[in-house]
């Protein structure tokens, strides 16, 4: 690990970021470092902004994509290098896309495809339970309450402590799962790092390859299931600000994007047209259809 890596580390654990957001920032300064093949201490704030526009136009990546390399290249300048001169003056302007949401059957498809009995009951919990990668990876065997048929998920996104669901077909699976490996710290341990933590890239590799076998082109990235969640408990009508609790979203209008992703609440919505009094429309449909005719 190079010397200003580190230093950046320790100026993201100081800062309590989340290491989702570390990952990302960690990523921003490395690309800017990789394209221009040079250490980022070395690169002008043009150049920054030259990196960024060739994100931006050239490589057409999405503008929350373009807004976290710039968040991530700032906090460097600002506060490893601090060269606050340096820090590009991009402006992001956030973009609010509809999630992808994968129909249950697809769901279903994507947790049976893997082979590996552990990858399996990862998937199946991280849907079952509506769980972000960083609190699955998390999980630990006391923290499934069969008593209670809860699931309690230690700090989670902005350090937040939460109960979720416990499936009963999860729990059964989970039963087995645990005669058969026996876990000790987490519930789900690497196999390797002496039975530690998995990282971040097996649990996304492990959901992509799934996808992949299972043969669904839709929804890459773990959150995926997340999504598809929150989406098919609206679409079953429970209600809204149930799921946002378990959701841990601290806005309603955060959980509220899945009413317009959901088909069933959509297709439930008749058009205004279609509300008028036939009485309404009855002459004027015969005169357009007349007028057409002649």
């Amino acid at each position: 690990m190079t010397e200003l890596r580190s230093k950046m580390i320790k100026s993201m654990e100081l800062r309590n970021l989340s290491k989702n957001t570390q990952r990302a920032y960690l990523r921003a300064v490395s690309g800017l470092a990789m394209h221009y093949k040079k250490s980022p201490d070395k690169v002008s704030k043009d150049m920054v902004e030259d990196y960024l526009l060739y994100l931006k136009k050239d490589k057409r990546h999405a503008s929350n994509s373009v807004g976290t390399a710039v968040s991530g290249l700032r906090f460097f300048y600002n506060h490893v290098l601090s060269i606050e001169k340096n820090a590009p003056d991009y402006v992001h302007r956030k973009t609010r896309k509809l999630p992808i949401v994968l129909a249950q059957e697809e769901v279903w498809q994507i947790i049976n495809a893997p082979d590996n009995l552990k990858h399996r009951l990862i998937l199946m919990t991280t849907y079952s339970a509506e769980l972000r990668a960083s609190e699955v990876i998390a999980l630990k065997p006391e923290h499934i309450d069969s008593k209670r048929m809860l699931i309690r998920v230690e700090n989670g996104k902005g350090g937040k402590d939460r109960y979720t669901l416990l499936s009963e077909r999860l729990l059964k699976e989970l039963r087995h799962y645990y005669k058969t490996f026996q876990p000790k710290t987490y519930l789900f341990p690497s196999s390797y790092k002496d039975k530690g933590e998995l990282c971040y890239e097996t649990v996304r590799s492990i959901y992509e390859n799934a996808r992949k076998k299972a043969g669904i082109k839709k929804g890459p990235g773990l959150h995926t299931l997340r999504h598809s969640f929150a989406t098919h408990l609206l679409e079953a009508g429970y209600d809204i600000r149930k799921i946002q609790i378990l959701m841990g979203h601290k806005s309603l209008s955060t959980t509220m994007i899945y009413l317009h992703v959901s088909r069933e609440t959509l297709s439930k919505i008749k058009s205004p047209l279609d509300l008028f009094d036939p009485a309404i429309t009855a002459d004027n449909g015969e005169e357009v259809c007349n007028a057409s005719n002649s």
